[in-house]
């Protein structure tokens, strides 16, 4: 659905631009995809505090599955034999992860790195201005890279927020990372889809969003494994990740005039 309407928005700014954003927030399909994002993100919610950060944001490798299985009914697209066996595949890595893997670690990082993941949300729209002005596709790339850092950010905040209290919400720096990183994510993504080319943004995207948020729960808050599990953790978040980037490429959806029609109105 956002793929569909930020392809078909064609006046107004363009790349990471307010003026392109103020475009897609008029479109009912857009605001359809947005709603069911954060649908996802207070699904996600309750995973991202009970689970390792290597789990639960290889969760959201998921969604790719869903959404080419929704695509062969939405759109009339048709899924091959890799494509299929990629979502088995996907679904098999996240039972690995599931199987092998303890409740979130026990690490308490401190304020300071609360704000550390703020700082990290400001420092992306900067990145995001630079990378618009990089040629089309490394641009789509490299902007989805930047939305999945985002989205990873966004899991990181809620993790370490100690709750969500009016307090709590109003005085920790992590609280507003949360927004913060969220709506830089989405917008950076919908910059990456302007030129058509779903795959490449997605893929990099996926990888922003897993990879180093992983990283970050194993060495500052305490993430792990079970004893003796951690190569099949490991094989797990491999075969989610890489299964999810080759369903990537069913995706690239060319929006004809009439589509473009439907979209606008």
């Amino acid at each position: 659905m956002q793929a569909v309407a930020v392809q078909a928005t064609t006046d107004g700014g363009r790349g990471f631009d307010p003026r392109f954003l103020w475009r897609l927030l008029g479109q009912r399909r857009y605001l359809g995809g947005l709603a069911l994002t954060l649908v996802g993100l207070l699904a996600q919610v309750g995973a991202l505090r009970s689970l390792p950060l290597f789990v639960a944001q290889a969760t959201q490798s998921a969604a790719i599955p869903v959404t080419a299985v929704v695509a062969v009914w939405w759109f009339g697209l048709r899924m091959g034999r890799v494509e299929w066996i990629a979502v088995a595949l996907v679904c098999v890595g996240l039972s690995l992860l599931g199987v092998a893997s303890l409740g979130a670690g026990s690490g308490q990082p401190g304020m300071v790195f609360h704000w550390a993941v703020l700082a990290a949300a400001g420092v992306l729209p900067l990145l995001a201005l630079c990378a618009d002005k990089l040629p089309d596709r490394s641009r789509s790339a490299v902007l989805g890279l930047i939305s999945g850092l985002g989205f990873g950010a966004t899991g990181i905040a809620i993790r370490v927020i100690p709750g969500f209290g009016l307090a709590t919400i109003v005085t920790d720096p992590a609280a507003y990372a949360i927004v913060a990183a969220g709506v830089i994510a989405n917008w950076c993504y919908a910059a990456a889809l302007q030129r058509g080319d779903v795959i490449a943004p997605t893929a990099t995207m996926l990888i922003g969003m897993t990879v180093p948020p992983a990283l970050i729960g194993e060495l500052m808050l305490g993430d792990q494994a079970r004893p003796g599990w951690a190569p099949v953790a490991f094989v797990g978040f491999v075969i989610a990740l890489a299964s999810a980037l080759a369903l990537a490429r069913f995706g690239h959806i060319e929006v004809t005039e009439r589509t473009a029609a439907e979209v606008r109105t």
